[in-house]
């Protein structure tokens, strides 16, 4: 094991109750099953296919070229790298300030532009007729660094996912792993494993928005160092254990939840996992810090497996790469993320202001997953749909186990020149059914994120967050 801290091995040998003994056995029946029948290994592609990266793809496996109309334009590299790393608003830029809307979608002319929504979209149309998506001409701006471009051409021929086990991931490296994706599960390790720096200090606001408008805030600071996409260290994914980012959860308010620390490590197939309840003065194993259980400050308005659109084990799921499309979905919208932009500005009752929000037409993989009935989840089925020049999920379409709509999941996809990748922010979870909804990665009233900040492997371990807590 490379740079992982020596707690992860220490751990692996812990005793494990007879509850968790008896998951074990059943993913190993059903990851068994799945080996059955689905034999053979997904999913390296033909050095042909992959030599068109660069080319008629982009260096990350998007389609280079214009569409038909020219309405998405020709992906000619995205914005070059602009900006310092540190957290200052002078490193994190409107590229387009000046542009202006084309056209506006609103309740009456959906039916003119109901095929290039999601099904969520559709939904917040119905459910509210001052709905409205302000539509601007399509800017192709992520760019990642050539050190992923030339990874992502090894993997393209070298990762695979072994045994129809979408968790079970050899061969990757650095890079995007699934380039020219033949699997559903594929686009979905891509948006997991994406590049986005060395290390980050996020700070992070949240809202909470009742079905009768009103609004709660909280804050967190979280600190995330990445193994597997880095440039100075990167480090493969070899094992089950291997781990591709280190994560540490510091929750500042509201008062009920300051001074709560989220340990995590990611693993392939798992998470480890530790909570520190201020109340209760101990930090403890958390296992449940995973799937559908709620994530703490969100009063189970966001799973843990919706973090970042998507993360964690995908075992509890089926993938179907369903194929790919042309939508609007929300991009460049850096109004809504910088100052002068209020929060009270942004967060208001029913929805977003949809003002400040841009949308453009951009091609996404869309991905099916539906929830392995052995191996339960709140959500039966959940649609993605995944930006091509980012491999970022843009929105995620939530369906109970009722079959019946639920959740509609949107994020907003920026590019961050300073250190060049594309992520969502910020991400909304609208409940359709209650008609609240959620906002996480709220920064505008904040600091942008600060991609200098000194992380390494022993600022996540137990004993780091046991001498936080102390002081």
């Amino acid at each position: 094991m490379q740079n992982v801290p020596k707690a992860l091995a220490d751990n692996n040998h812990a005793r494990r109750g007879s509850s968790a003994m008896q998951q074990w056995i059943m993913r190993g029946l059903v990851l068994s099953l799945a080996v059955l029948l689905n034999s053979t290994a997904l999913a390296k592609v033909p050095a042909a296919e992959a030599d068109k990266l660069g080319k008629e793809l982009t260096p990350i496996g998007a389609e280079k070229k214009a569409n038909a109309d020219g309405s998405i334009p020709e992906w000619t590299g995205g914005l070059p790298q602009k900006g310092g790393l540190t957290s200052d608003w002078n490193n994190f830029l409107d590229p387009y300030p000046e542009d202006r809307p084309v056209f506006t979608i609103t309740r009456a002319n959906l039916p003119q532009y109901r095929e290039k929504l999601s099904v969520g979209h559709q939904r917040m149309f119905e459910r509210f007729a001052d709905y409205k998506m302000n539509v601007y001409g399509t800017r192709r701006t992520i760019a990642y660094p050539e050190q992923i471009y030339a990874a992502t051409k090894v993997n393209a021929t070298t990762a695979e996912l072994v045994g129809g086990n979408p968790d079970a991931i050899k061969g990757a490296k650095q890079g995007f792993p699934f380039p020219i994706p033949t699997s559903g599960a594929e686009p979905i390790w891509n948006h997991r494993l994406k590049y986005r720096g060395e290390h980050v200090r996020r700070f992070n606001n949240q809202a909470i928005v009742l079905p009768n408008g009103q609004v709660s805030y909280s804050k967190i600071v979280e600190d995330v160092l990445f193994h597997y996409a880095s440039l100075k260290n990167p480090q493969p994914l070899d094992t089950p254990e291997s781990t591709f980012l280190l994560y540490l959860f510091n929750s500042l308010s509201p008062p009920r939840v300051a001074g709560q620390f989220i340990l995590a490590w990611e693993h392939p197939s798992k998470r480890s996992a530790w909570i520190y309840n201020p109340q209760l003065r101990r930090l403890r194993r958390a296992p449940n810090v995973a799937y559908d259980n709620p994530a703490e400050g969100t009063d189970g308005n966001q799973f843990y497996d919706q973090v970042d659109m998507f993360n964690g084990a995908l075992d509890r799921y089926t993938w179907k790469l369903v194929g790919k499309k042309e939508m609007y979905i929300g991009y460049n919208s850096a109004k809504m993320n910088r100052p002068p932009t209020k929060y009270a500005d942004l967060v208001k009752p029913g929805h977003l202001n949809q003002d400040l929000p841009r949308y453009e037409l951009h091609r996404v993989w869309i991905v099916e997953a539906n929830n392995v009935p052995s191996l339960r989840h709140s959500f039966k089925k959940r649609v993605f749909y995944i930006d091509e020049d980012s491999w970022s999920v843009s929105m995620v379409d939530y369906y109970d186990q009722r079959d019946q709509y639920w959740k509609f999941h949107e994020g907003h996809v920026l590019p961050v020149q300073p250190v060049l990748f594309g992520t969502s922010v910020p991400e909304v979870i609208y409940d359709l059914q209650s008609g609240g909804y959620f906002v996480t990665s709220l920064f505008s009233e904040d600091r942008p994120g600060d991609f200098s900040y000194p992380l390494r492997d022993d600022n996540f371990t137990p004993d780091a967050v046991k001498k936080l807590t102390s002081r």
